[in-house]
Parts: C-alpha cells; structure tokens; sequence
C-alpha cells in the first residue's frame, strides 16, 4: 500500500514538475521576444556599423575619463589590494630595515617597574637612541614628534638634542607638514625647510610653508615629513616621498633615510614609492623594552634572539593600541604608521619597490583591445575563434601581471581595462547572437513562419570549389575567407534563412562539409520564392566579387538550387510537410548537378514545374 501511494506521489510530483517547467519556458519565450525582436530589428537597420559606432563610443569615454574622473585608474587601485593578497606567496625582506616598536609590552614594563607609564620621559627615549648607536645601526628614524620641551625632563632634552647633533644626520626626527592655510603666518620660506631641494635648476617660487620642527636646532636640522597622504579612496598603496611647495621639494623620513645610506641626489628619486606590501612575511621588529633592558627577553619569547642591529636601518615609533596612527593598507586595514614609513624605507633601500607600467598605458590597452575586438566582429570572424583568442588573450594578460608582481615586483596593472573591454566584447557578442538568431529564422527574433500562407520554399545549396593549382593551406585560407564573407552578408541581412551550424562548426565532419551551406527562401508563390533568392544570390555575388578579386580567381561558388510547394494537401501522412521539406532540402543537397554562382540565370529561367518541386 505505501508502496503505490509512494508511486502516485512521485508520479504527481513529476507530472507537476514538467508543467511548471513547460509554462515557464513559455513565458520565458514571451519575454525573450520582448526584447530580442526590437533589437533584432535595430540591428537589421545598422547592420555592422554598430561595432564601430560603438568602439568609437568606448574610445571617446576612455579619453574622457583619461582626463577627468579616472575612474579606470581607480578600479585598478582596487584590484591592486586583491591581486597582492591572493598571490601565491610573498617575496621576503631585506633585513636591511628594523622596526622598533613601542608597544603595550614596553609601556607596561615601565610602569611595572613604578618607573612611569606612557608619555617616556626624553631622557628614556634618548636611552633607547643610544641603545640602538651602541648596537652598530647605521641610521634611525624617529617617528615620535617632539613638538615642545619637556617642563619635567630638561636634562633629557638637553640629551637628546645633544645626540642629534653628534649623529650628524645618522639621527632623522619627526616633523610635520601642516595645513596649507598655515602658510601664510610662517616664518619659514621652502627652501629653508629641512634638506629642502630644488626641482628645477633655477628656483625662483620659493613661498613660506607651515612645518611642525622638533625642539632643538639640530634636531630640526635633521628632521623630515613624517605624515603621510592616502589614495582617494582611503587605503595608503603609494607613499609620498616629498612634498611640493612652489620651486621646491621637502623629503620625507624614507627618503632622506634611504639617501643618508646610499648618497643620492633626491632629486632623482620618484615623487612616491609603493612598496611591496606583505601581509605575512613583515619586516623585522623589536620591542623597544628589550633594548632598553640591555637585550634581555623582556617582550620577545626567551628561546628567540634580538635581529641583527649591525648596519642597519631603524625605525622607532609607536605601535600600542591607542598611540600609533594606524593607517589602512592593502594588506593591513589598521597598520602602524612607524610600520608603514619602514615598508617605504625598505621598498628605496632594499630596491623592493612594486614598479608599474605609466598610468597612460592601461588607457592605450584598453583602447587598442576595444578597436581590435570591434574590428574582428565587424569583419564577421568566427564567433567561437574570437571567443578563443579572447580567452586566451586574457589569460595571458592576467597571468603575466600576477607573475610580474609575485616574482619580479612589476605591477602590470590591466586588470581594470581586461574588465572593461570585455565589458565591450560582451555586447559585441550579444549584438552577433542578435545578427546569427535572424540569420538562422530563430523566431525569438523574427516574425513566426506560416506555412498556410508561405507554401513555396526555394532552397539553394552553396559551395566553394577552390582551383587545382592550390596548396593545401592556400586552398584552406581560401575556404575560411569564403566562409568569413558569407557569414558576413547573411548576418547584414537578408530574405534567406541558413541552416545553422553549417559554416560555425567544429566536428569530425568540418573538412567534408564546411564548403556546403544551405540557404532557405519563402513565399506566397513560386515566383516570390524565386525572386527572393535570385535577389538576395545576385547580392552575395557582388559582394564577393567587390572586395577581393583574389577569391573569384582562385575558385567559384557553385550552387544547386530546388523550389516546391509546400503541404500541398494532395497526398496525406506519406507527404505530409515534414516530409515533403526534408525530401527538398535533400534533393537541394545531394543535387549532383550545380552551375557557378555567375551563371544563376541557368536555374532562375522560368520553368514549367509541377507543384512538387523543381
């Protein structure tokens, strides 16, 4: 018994199954035709001059973003934070720069030792200086700003200012770069600012420029930009590594560090710096409490030792919660700046920087890509040969940028203009879909056929019969251009309806049919189906013959041609339409006898037929 209710439950269940899924293909249908007849009647009036017309329009709005919104640009920066994060490992650091941290283990340290907790005295921080000269550093930045003098701690100013004037530039301090409308009320001119350098060879615009200078005079002597400007969309990628004031160019605390190492004029390096961002592998660190015990395992784990000091790079400041000024990175929403400074630092020492192609260059791709795609589907190719090359292309593109990044620190940033010209051969491809579903009768697109009124069928079968005196791959460039011209004319529009299939495939049968194609005309009468075939015949000759002279001379188009009423209503189920269509459509393909398509005259000359065929 449960059995056969079990039965009549799947029974319900697939009956209910296939009508749910017959009346949405139904509708689905209906819907379809909503749009794709109009399109298709849009594409019938501008035939091919849409790829143009629309290349031209993708071109135009890449100039314009170029110079206006970049918004191409901006997608790229986007990508950029992805691309850097899914490649399959990072490349490891120098360990030419060192970052020292001063974080909750070293605050806290102190304060249990009841020898105060946060702000450090200035003697502390001129102890943590030393420490790191005791250590053999070559240079250090200081990322702490030291605005004002010490009211509890004069003795420790006095010390620090002392050592940066015994560094002699192997001590680089914070100092800020205020708001423009500061400038005005600054005693200081731009090219008095600290390391200040010219960007032309004769300065003459040398305005007043508001900066925050550590407290003693050598401590401003050798100070440099600490503050930082972040993309337009809030993540810092690009690090700026001077800032501009009329004639002339203040550094930041990278680049004079990096030109304090390795003497270089700093008009030579770039205005910014990206560095290799790593989300794993970062650069090496210390807790500014084990230095300032003697190296003891204070806040690192006993078992590991300190990294090595020894000519190098460091960079001191604040990484506690609360302190550092944490900005977002691609690889780090919340990374210490002290950290970020380093990262610039070892992208201009190391020579680890993430270089990229000229911003220009992703314009120039996407409008070559975009021309190039629009004049393939405008020359009528092979939809599934351009799909192909379109795929492959792309890969390859994809492929060298994320190999460039992760091996060779080059950025090939095409992954916004891939987007967008594939945005553009996507609607090549549905404006082809539109051309090829009215070539091949395809109802969502034209007008349903009907057979009580559309009795006679003229149908013609084509061929290309290359000349003896061809080689193989002469005669196969001959065949695919033939082939190319027909897809062509029939897709610009015509009366006549293709079998679909025959020119685009690719099977075990292309070679031994790919010369025929069968083209399907109707009409009212037998002289309306004829007429229609003869027009539409002495089109595509003319075509052929205008564009290349060398296709006419190096074979011919041949054609069999057959014409019938259809469903005449004579005979019953032995000559029903089905059969009565397959019977033309055979008689049409396995015609033994054709004429050159020059010669069509020979089979449109009236005849004296039976309504059965012809």
């Amino acid at each position: 018994m449960a059995g056969r209710f079990t039965d009549r439950l799947l029974a319900w269940l697939d009956a209910s199954l296939a009508a749910l899924g017959h009346g949405f293909i139904r509708a689905w249908t209906k819907v379809e035709r909503g749009y794709r007849r109009p399109l298709s009647r849009w594409a019938l009036r501008l035939q091919f001059a849409f790829y143009p017309l629309l290349a031209l329009g993708a071109i135009a709005w890449l100039g314009w973003d170029w110079s206006h919104a970049r918004s191409l640009n901006a997608a790229e920066d986007a990508i950029f934070d992805q691309v850097v994060q899914w490649r399959p490992f990072e490349p490891r650091p120098s360990g030419r720069v060192v970052v020292v941290e001063i974080d909750e283990c070293s605050i806290e340290y102190f304060r249990s030792r009841n020898e105060g907790g946060w702000p450090w005295s200035r003697q502390r921080h001129a102890d943590l200086l030393d420490q790191l000269d005791r250590a053999g550093v070559r240079a250090v930045g200081y990322d702490v700003l030291f605005a004002d003098r010490s009211p509890n701690d004069p003795l420790g100013d006095e010390t620090l200012e002392a050592m940066a004037k015994g560094g002699a530039g192997r001590f680089l301090f914070n100092a800020t770069r205020l708001h423009p409308d500061y400038d005005q009320g600054s005693p200081i001119r731009a090219s008095q600012a600290p390391a200040a350098f010219a960007l032309t060879r004769h300065p003459r615009n040398d305005p007043r420029v508001a900066l925050l200078l550590p407290y003693g005079e050598a401590m401003a002597t050798f100070s440099a930009l600490a503050n930082v400007t972040r993309n337009e969309d809030g993540v810092l990628r690009d690090i700026p590594l001077r800032e501009t004031v009329g004639d002339w160019a203040l550094p930041s605390l990278p680049l004079r560090l990096a030109t304090t190492v390795a003497p270089r004029s700093p008009s030579h390096v770039a205005a910014a710096v990206r560095p290799n961002w790593r989300q794993e592998a970062r650069l090496p660190r210390i807790s500014a409490a084990d230095l300032l015990a003697g190296g003891k395992a204070v806040c690192r784990d006993a078992s590991s030792a300190l990294p090595a000091l020894q000519d190098r790079v460091a960079l001191v400041g604040y990484t506690a919660s609360g302190l550092n000024d944490a900005k977002p990175t691609p690889v780090d929403p919340v990374m210490p700046g002290v950290e970020v400074l380093a990262e610039a630092t070892e992208a201009l020492i190391a020579g680890s920087a993430i270089r990229a192609p000229p911003a220009w260059l992703k314009y120039a791709i996407a409008m070559w890509l975009v021309a190039l795609t629009a004049f393939a589907f405008y020359r009528g190719e092979p939809a599934t040969d351009i799909d192909s090359v379109f795929v492959a292309a792309n890969l390859a593109m994809l492929g060298a940028a994320f190999i460039g990044l992760t091996w060779f620190g080059f950025f090939f940033d095409i992954f916004a203009s891939v987007g967008f010209v594939s945005l553009i051969f996507g609607l090549c491809r549905l404006y082809a879909g539109v051309q090829r579903g009215r070539a091949v009768g395809n109802g969502d697109f034209l007008p349903e056929f009907v057979p009580g009124r559309d009795r006679w069928l003229a149908i013609a079968r084509l061929r290309f019969v290359p000349d003896a005196h061809l080689d193989g791959r002469s005669e196969a460039r001959r065949r695919r251009e033939y082939n190319r011209r027909l897809r062509r004319f029939l897709y610009a529009g015509s009366d006549a309806v293709m079998l679909e299939g025959v020119v685009e495939r690719k099977s075990w049968l292309h070679d031994a049919m790919s010369d025929l194609m069968v083209l399907i005309w109707h009409g009212e009468s037998e002289a309306a189906a004829r007429t229609a075939a003869m027009h539409d015949l002495a089109r595509l000759e003319r075509q052929l013959a205008e564009h290349d002279a060398r296709l006419p001379d190096d074979g011919s188009v041949r054609v069999a041609f057959a014409c019938a009423e259809i469903d005449d209503d004579v005979e019953d189920c032995d000559r029903g339409e089905r059969r009565r269509l397959r019977e033309l459509v055979g008689q049409a393909v396995a015609s033994s006898t054709d004429w050159p398509l020059a010669q069509r005259a020979a089979f449109f000359s009236p005849m004296d037929v039976a309504s059965g065929g012809s």
